[in-house]
């Protein structure tokens, strides 16, 4: 064989690659039932100790973070509530600021409406009363017109009543009975 280190040779000294030949009882030793009182101790025992850590480490932990995720919660759901309390106050006062702004648009459209039919009736009587005295004074000129164009036709009314009555009878009639009889004519 060869040399190994050491100075050794083959298996280790004092080594044994078999078993010894004894065998133990039966089978698997967690199975055995005469070891179940001490699995059932050291089980017991374990659980103690796990509870005692979970309670004393891991619990407070967890219960810490619910409290604190809770407390968090809470808060997010107060500062919501104030939120929500401040919009809808600021929606009211809005609303109220909108109603008194229409108001008082409404209240300026009034005025301005009145003021407006105020001026215009007062410009439309002035304008009346002037066409008024327009109209007078064109209904004087009229009958000054009239009754100088009255004259007129008087005058010519009686010119051709006399050259007509002359043309017709061959006799120049006086100037009286033609005056009157053209005044009979224009009254009647």
């Amino acid at each position: 064989m060869a040399e190994s280190h050491g100075g050794a040779k083959g298996p280790a000294a004092g080594a044994h690659t078999e078993a010894d030949g004894g065998h133990h009882g039966g089978g698997f030793p967690p199975f055995e039932s005469s070891n179940y009182a001490s699995q059932l101790v050291s089980l017991a025992i374990f659980f103690v100790v796990l509870y005692v850590i979970v309670s004393k480490l891991a619990l407070p932990k967890v219960g810490g973070a619910i409290e604190a995720r809770q407390n968090k919660i809470d808060g997010d759901l107060a500062e919501a509530q104030k939120l929500k309390d401040q919009s809808d106050a600021a929606l009211k006062a809005y609303e109220s600021e909108l109603a008194s702004a229409r108001s008082r648009a409404q209240a300026i459209g009034n005025e301005s409406r009145d003021k407006a039919n105020a001026q215009a009736d007062a410009e439309r009587k002035a304008l009346e009363e002037q066409l008024a005295a327009k109209l007078a004074g064109a209904e004087k000129t009229i009958a000054s017109t009239r009754t100088a164009a009255m004259s007129n036709v008087r005058g010519i009314a009686a010119d051709a009543a006399g050259q007509i009555v002359q043309q017709l009878t061959g006799v120049v009639p006086d100037a009286a009975s033609v005056n009157a009889a053209v005044d009979a004519s224009l009254k009647g």
